[in-house]
């Protein structure tokens, strides 16, 4: 796991990796830096520092960025794969939140022709985590497997147990809040 001020942790390229997915997505999207910083309400010096492999972006940051480019956040963490692949508990690069005790692990980003991305969520009591509004049409499915959390669009708010399992529009500001320690839980998010 990343200290508290490693958002995105060095270790295994990830920040090399998202600098230059950063730099490739913007310019699929034929936008320029000013351009993408705007949209993402982002300082443009920032989204240079980002693209240079210097920043260290919260999860709030990265998901800011794939909506302002209309792609799966996963596309700005993509690493390359072995065709089989195992990830053992706490391994793999996590994204911190800039807000709560809240870790996403990407486990798997959507490829291409895909259009969603599956992360393991550690999270603890405290700040919950608040997300924005994704793109149009993207819905984020729970299965909490360890702890008790609140999650879903805010206002709507579900209670979960371990082994329970939620699927809500995130298309809408919506929240995920641990409500006991070690609150652990799969996201699926799915783009449309």
């Amino acid at each position: 796991m990343s200290g508290p001020g490693d958002a995105l942790p060095e270790r295994d390229g990830l920040r090399a990796a998202f600098a230059a997915a950063l730099r490739r997505e913007r310019d699929l999207a034929g936008v320029s830096a000013s351009e993408l910083a705007r949209r993402a309400g982002l300082a443009k010096s920032t989204l240079s520092q980002l693209e240079a492999g210097q920043g260290n972006p919260g999860i709030e940051t990265l998901w800011a960025l794939a909506n302002a480019l209309a792609i799966p956040v996963g596309r700005l963490l993509e690493v390359s794969r072995p065709e089989i692949e195992v990830i053992r508990a706490g391994e793999g690069g996590g994204v911190r939140s800039d807000h709560a005790d809240y870790v996403a692990r990407l486990l798997s980003a959507a490829p291409t022709a895909a259009r969603r991305d599956i992360y393991m969520i550690e999270a603890e009591p405290g700040e919950p985590h608040r997300s924005v509004a994704h793109a149009p049409g993207t819905r984020e499915h729970v299965v909490l497997l360890a702890g008790r959390a609140r999650v879903g669009p805010r206002g709507s708010e579900v209670e979960l147990s371990a082994g329970d399992y939620i699927a809500y529009p995130a298309d809408v500001a919506h929240v995920f809040e641990a409500l006991v320690p070690g609150t652990r839980a799969v996201l699926l998010i799915e783009y449309r």
